[in-house]
């Protein structure tokens, strides 16, 4: 007897869907953490802005680096192992940060080895669950899975925020390690690898069959697949997009936004909170645009999603010293669009190059991301330790998402299989 088979009332892919989510979440929320550490930890240790802004920027870097690989991965072993597996090194290598007294050891625990366990529970992760477990309301569901990531920051910078003010950054590193563990149990206990696994066809079919093995070495495929891609227009123009994607949220917002308003005497839960209102904005805003990617042209989605990013970031040097209306104002509008581009390029990066290597092309996409968000957060802690100031970064960031949206309508409406460079 079949036990995993479920009322036809609850397909399960929503179950699936939920863990992931959930998943998604804490492990933003576990990356969103260097924002709230940064202040205590140069007060406690004497440390740069620029040298912890180094290890976070490594940190960033692996979690996109480890992307492509983490798609084969999730492909040859099943994505419930893979999970386990993350989450275990991720609650291993927050536990032992607490006892860290140098720098090179916040390098090997936060930049390496947390930004390798958290990177395998990236976007890529929300990809592959989306196009193993539906054919239809496939747009909608990477748009709630990406949306998780704001809403990880919704839910736990202000909680972390609080007990790091409270208690100390240690306290909120065992909350941390604590949530983790729990999550664990669930994903072993829950998670499942394909839609076959409980007896079902993917949403949208009618069709029960078994998942394509995984052909190719783990390492090598990867690789394999972007050199294919390297020689396709679209994937340079989406790759590009998202290097200033990633230049401007994660890698500048979402490191520098609260050590940028303590230069100012905003305290840093109050600085939280303008993080979390973003991040349930961003909640919003990209389940909407999961929902329109379904229904519009994606690359115009871009234009508008990078060119109103754009706009807000070169008002934000005016709004931190405006006061708290405009802070609002700033935070609102860029919250709705904070990863809004991801479903739209989703979305493209599918129709060029085919459903089964949608997650390591979008995995090697991501890797641009991490790149542009690893310079900002680096960046932007030296031109701080510089120019006593975000000024500059802010608004230079805002100019290169406009040079974004122009980027976004060069890409082929026809999703881009039919330019090759050099045919």
């Amino acid at each position: 007897m079949n036990t995993n088979k479920v009322s036809p009332k609850l397909y399960y892919g929503w179950i699936i869907v939920l863990i992931t989510f959930i998943t998604l979440l804490v492990s933003a929320g576990i990356r969103s953490m260097p924002s709230i550490l940064m202040l205590p930890l140069e007060n406690e240790f004497g440390w740069s802005r620029g040298g912890i802004s180094a290890v976070v920027s490594v940190g960033i870097f692996l979690y996109g680096l480890v992307g492509p690989f983490s798609a084969a991965l999730l492909q040859k072993f099943g994505i419930r192992r893979v999970m386990v597996v993350a989450l275990a090194v991720l609650a291993a290598s927050l536990a032992v940060t607490p006892l860290m007294t140098s720098l090179w050891q916040f390098e090997l625990l936060w930049g390496f080895v947390a930004g390798l366990g958290s990177g395998m529970m990236a976007n890529v992760l929300g990809v592959t669950v989306a196009n193993q477990w539906f054919v239809k309301r496939k747009g909608l569901v990477v748009g709630m899975l990406t949306a998780s990531a704001a809403t990880g920051q919704l839910l736990f910078l202000p909680l972390l925020a609080k007990i790091t003010a409270d208690s100390g950054w240690r306290y909120a590193m065992y909350t941390s390690v604590a949530v983790i563990l729990v999550l664990l149990v669930i994903v072993a206990l829950w998670m499942r690898n394909h839609p076959y696994d409980v007896g079902s066809a993917p949403y949208g079919s009618d069709e029960i069959s078994k998942p394509v093995p995984f052909k190719g070495n783990i390492i090598v495929t990867p690789l394999l697949v972007l050199r294919s891609a390297l020689r396709n227009k679209t994937f340079w123009l989406l790759a590009g997009t998202f290097f200033f994607c990633g230049f401007s949220t994660n890698g500048l917002i979402g490191t520098h936004l609260i050590p940028a308003c303590g230069d100012i005497g905003i305290s840093g839960v109050v600085a939280a909170g303008f993080l979390a209102i973003m991040g349930l904005f961003d909640l919003v805003g990209t389940t909407l645009s999961g929902w329109l990617s379904d229904r519009f042209d994606s690359r115009w989605l871009l234009f508008w999603y990078y060119g109103l990013r754009g706009l807000s970031l070169i008002f934000l040097p005016y709004a931190l010293h405006l006061g708290y209306m405009e802070m609002m104002i700033f935070t609102v509008f860029y919250g709705l669009d904070w990863i809004a581009t991801v479903p739209p390029t989703v979305k493209i990066s599918s129709n060029a190059f085919g459903r089964e290597q949608a997650g390591m092309i979008f995995g090697w996409i991501v890797v641009a991301h991490q790149i542009g968000a690893s310079v900002a957060a680096y960046g932007a802690g030296v031109m701080r330790d510089w120019l006593g100031t975000y000024t500059v970064s802010f608004v230079a960031a805002g100019f290169v998402c406009i040079l974004a949206a122009l980027m976004a309508i060069r890409i082929s409406k026809a999703g881009g299989k039919d330019q090759l460079i050099g045919a």
